[in-house]
């Protein structure tokens, strides 16, 4: 049995991601149709433009004619008003879904909202929450913002809203609640472990920063590490940032990590593999039906290269333009990618703006690493394409059945699947007993309780004692049985983990969701094969130097040249 994540907001996002987002010109990501896997963004120029002018053609006038007629029968006719609206939406989604998983057409309420967000600029409290135990919880105050400076704090339940019970409302509705314009205010009131009577507070909001990259530490001496979320307009100027400020820390090896990366802006994706490669490299080209669709995009040389050992981490979560970075290092030999495959998006969109303040981004064409890869899976069954489970050793098509391309240096790499990393390693399996623990939050609620209750310290040790409370205060409300836990707790692994999660989860109740990140890194099979290889992976980098050099290229013997791999026809 696998156990999904439960959803989490920040609170200035709060739209279910049951449709798309969508970013500005030349944007790349993945369209998830039910929240299991997360919100992510899509792809597309974006720009005032008008799509849909009338056409001369008689057979498309006529199948207009017959929808009209088809729209006003069922409008004055049908048993309930829905709204000629609904009927129309309805029949666009239907329409889309002839089409790809990533077309996708946006009501003029989502158009707005996705417009906002590439503003880049939030207006709210700066909380990140989620429904824990049918409650709005906070997971984390955002450092610096309103609600961090009036003391919410991780584990606090928002109980009301404007007088409004939280019980009575989702998730979304509390969040579009918490949102406003900069500085009007918001009236909540909070329920805290240790103290009986709810807190009341108002809040003045304020503009909330949407950093790109999420956690920037030293993971050994020397060792550098830097996650990137997502791909927005700040992420490159964060990753100049997260670099300065490792150098100073005397970093000498880099671990990129993508994991859980959905996509995002490509200048983005374009800027953040410039620092890698060097100049004139091809980054990523795309093709389409139509002359304007084919682009080129090489590293500008605009940044600081770095030049030392590097690895990529991505898994099944990281899409679209996460994938146009692994793909760029992997293909020019820069560094190693190490995990699992990556979910394989290779589409690209275009966002029009449509009358009446709708929007549709449509798949236009496709997108190629610079060895020709285009790694789109195939979405002939959309239900196989969002909800099949990898195979046992990751991508779902098996390597001989994937068309082979090479690197800089002749080694062989896939395309049609994702990015297959080049060390693979899977995250090991927890009991059913320890993910049940997790995802109804047995071990963040006592390590709330807990650091309400103790003085604790960076450096605390989660000792047996601890983990013996734990096992009772979980029994006692009814997470598992004590002896279920107790058996999990028998596996080596999932012990590790659990008191690994304790610790973390205590150090982020009282110090907040950064100070706790490198205790969340402790044991990552992932990162612990990153800091394997990176032995391996400057060999690489140092032979496909070489390689360019002399003027050699590993990828001389394949049939073709890259434009008739990339010929649409012939995909």
């Amino acid at each position: 049995m696998t156990l999904r994540p439960s959803k989490v907001y920040r609170e200035h996002e709060g739209t279910t991601v049951a449709k798309v987002q969508t970013t500005s010109k030349w944007t790349f990501s993945l369209t998830l149709l039910v929240a299991i896997i997360g919100a992510t963004l899509i792809g597309g120029f974006y720009g005032n433009r008008l799509f849909g002018a009338t056409t001369q053609n008689g057979d498309l006038q006529k199948r207009m004619r017959e929808y009209t007629d088809l729209l006003n029968a069922v409008t004055a006719n049908s048993p309930e008003d829905k709204g000629s609206d609904k009927f129309v939406y309805a029949s666009i989604d239907g329409m889309l879904r002839t089409l790809d998983p990533h077309t996708s057409f946006l009501e003029p309420k989502e158009y707005s909202d996705m417009q906002d967000r590439q503003k880049g600029t939030f207006y709210g409290l700066g909380i990140l929450v989620t429904k824990r135990n049918d409650q709005v919880t906070v997971i984390t105050p955002l450092e610096g913002t309103p609600a961090a400076r009036l003391g919410v704090r991780a584990g606090d339940v928002i109980s009301e809203v404007e007088g409004t019970n939280t019980d009575d409302l989702t998730l979304d509705e509390v969040v579009k609640r918490l949102k406003g314009p900069k500085g009007t205010t918001v009236h909540i009131k909070i329920t805290r472990i240790g103290i009986k009577e709810p807190i009341a507070l108002t809040i003045t909001r304020a503009a909330i920063p949407t950093n790109s990259i999420s956690n920037t530490l030293m993971i050994r001496p020397g060792v550098g590490y830097i996650r990137i979320k997502d791909f927005t307009s700040t992420t490159v100027r964060e990753l100049d940032d997260a670099i300065a400020k490792l150098n100073e820390q005397g970093m000498q090896k880099l671990v990129l990590d993508l994991r859980g990366n959905p996509g995002g802006l490509l200048d983005a994706a374009v800027g953040v593999a410039d620092h890698f490669l060097e100049k004139g490299q091809m980054i990523v080209y795309t093709r389409g039906r139509t002359p304007d669709s084919a682009q080129e995009y090489t590293a500008p040389g605009k940044h600081d290269r770095f030049e030392r050992p590097l690895v990529v981490v991505v898994n099944r979560g990281s899409a679209s333009a996460s994938e146009i970075v692994a793909g760029a290092i992997q293909d020019h030999d820069r560094g190693l990618v190490v995990g699992e495959t990556s979910w394989g998006k290779g589409l690209v969109q275009s966002v029009y703006t449509l009358q009446y303040g709708a929007g549709l981004a449509l798949t236009t064409s496709k997108y190629y690493t610079p060895s020709g890869r285009n790694i789109q899976r195939d979405y002939s069954s959309v239900y196989d394409y969002y909800m099949a489970d990898e195979t046992e050793n990751g991508p779902e098509v098996p390597l001989d059945k994937r068309a082979q391309f090479k690197t800089d240096t002749g080694r062989i790499v896939y395309g049609g699947g994702g990015i297959t990393p080049d060390v693979m390693i899977k995250q090991p399996t927890l009991a059913r007993t320890t993910q049940l623990l997790e995802v109804r939050s047995a071990i963040f609620n006592y390590a709330v309780e807990y650091a309400a209750a103790h003085d604790v310290t960076k450096d605390i040790v989660v000792t047996p004692a601890m983990v013996e409370e734990f096992i009772r205060y979980s029994a006692e409300k009814d997470m598992a049985s004590e002896s279920d836990i107790r058996s999990a707790l028998q596996q080596p692994v999932d012990r590790k983990y659990i008191e690994r999660a304790l610790k973390a989860e205590i150090v982020a109740a009282k110090f907040g969701f950064d100070a706790s990140y490198p205790y969340r890194l402790e044991g990552d099979a992932q990162i612990e094969k990153a800091l394997e290889v990176f032995p391996e992976s400057q060999k690489l980098a140092t032979t496909a130097e070489n390689v360019r050099a002399h003027g050699s290229d590993g990828r001389t013997d394949q049939a073709g040249t890259r434009a008739a791999q990339a010929n649409p026809k012939t995909d």
